[in-house]
């Protein structure tokens, strides 16, 4: 009867623990993504807002989206470029000789979505165009994160 008694504990006790270990890495995969994240975000947000937007000058040539697909990501001018990337491997593009490729992003996955959001009614009493741009960053795990910024062209 002991025995049975042990045995039971012991499998509600590993059972118990082989929960706890199978989701350990969430934390860092949530980490990472975020880091992620916020490393494409700053690149993107950098660009200028359309091909059309002249610095300094204003932009009356309405939101559009426009993409060359041809196009390779050391190309990329403005923030429409980003909305070709799809399921991309991020360290494929910031491996260099004097940047060693950093471990553990090579099984995450990137998808960028480039969108006009028009708001007419805006409080400034002007069409206020913007471009909102969704990251998607999905963990080796599966789990998809979702990260969203909006541009405008200031």
């Amino acid at each position: 009867m002991t025995i049975v008694i042990i045995s039971v504990a012991i499998s509600g006790v590993v059972g118990a623990y082989s929960l706890i270990v199978g989701r350990s890495a969430d934390p860092l995969n949530q980490t990472r993504a975020v880091a992620l994240a916020q490393r494409y975000m700053d690149e993107i947000l950098a660009k200028p807002f359309d091909e059309a937007a002249d610095p300094g000058e204003g932009y009356g040539g309405g939101c559009r989206v426009t993409i060359d697909p041809s196009r390779d990501r050391d190309d990329y001018r403005d923030v429409d470029d980003y909305d070709a990337i799809n399921s991309e491997v991020p360290s494929s593009y910031w491996d260099t000789p004097s940047t060693p490729q950093e471990g553990g992003y090579e099984l995450f996955r990137v998808s960028v979505s480039v969108t006009c959001v028009n708001n007419p009614t805006s409080e400034l009493g002007v069409d206020v165009e913007v471009k909102r741009i969704d990251i998607t960053i999905t963990d080796p795990s599966g789990n998809k994160y979702l990260f969203t910024a909006y541009r405008g062209n200031f």
